[in-house]
């Protein structure tokens, strides 16, 4: 999911707990659906995902009972609430143009903050080279490139710092609202009503009552 402009990380986190389970499955869905398979079909990797999840809560309980469940979970709910923040920071404000009839263009690279700083790179192992992991996602993570401005926005630091000002909302949206609006007007000049795109309320599609 993409962080929608002024929506701050405090309300992003509860929005992605909530929907996010929900997307997962009609994706997946999607996806079986177009190799005529079924959703209930065993080669839905969400069924291995909440094996997964059961075998290392039992694991856990085996080993340090209802304490080592509660530390399970514990870890799990920070692991999924960094990665969160990450998402936040790598996404926020950033959307597809809606192209009609529920469809939407495909991903480009300004669809992704980009970040250029070598010390973020060697931490994170060249995690904030986005945009061309969105466009070659099989590609490996040392043979990631980066883009320039005219591609791709710029964060204006490395995620660290980014990070952790999405801690801090006001903060956030002071520095971060005016680059989304200079976004909006390099990528998407043709777009003069940005409504629609703050809670994806766009015309049903075609013939749709």
């Amino acid at each position: 999911m993409t962080a929608r402009y002024n929506e701050s990380f405090l309300r992003f986190f509860p929005r992605v707990l909530r929907q996010g389970p929900g997307s997962a499955w009609r994706a997946e869905k999607a996806m079986l659906a177009r190799r005529k398979r079924g959703p209930w079909h065993p080669s839905n990797p969400i069924f291995k995902y909440l094996a997964l999840q059961l075998g290392f809560l039992a694991l856990a309980f085996v080993i340090g009972g209802w304490m080592g469940v509660g530390l399970f979970a514990l870890q799990a709910f920070v692991a999924v609430w960094q990665l969160e923040l990450t998402n936040y920071v790598e996404h926020y404000g950033l959307t597809r143009k809606y192209l009609g009839d529920g469809k939407y263009e495909p991903v480009r690279a300004h669809h992704s903050w980009d970040s250029a700083y070598r010390v973020s790179g060697l931490l994170l192992i060249n995690l904030q080279r986005h945009a061309d992991h969105h466009l070659h996602p099989m590609r490996r993570f040392p043979l990631l490139q980066i883009f320039d401005q005219s591609k791709a926005p710029q964060l204006p630091t490395g995620y660290p710092p980014m990070t952790s000002m999405a801690m801090i909302p006001p903060l956030w949206r002071r520095r971060f609202n005016p680059r989304v609006r200079d976004w909006r007007r390099q990528f998407y000049p043709e777009i003069t009503d940005w409504t629609p795109y703050k809670t994806m309320a766009f015309p049903p599609p075609t013939g749709a009552g």
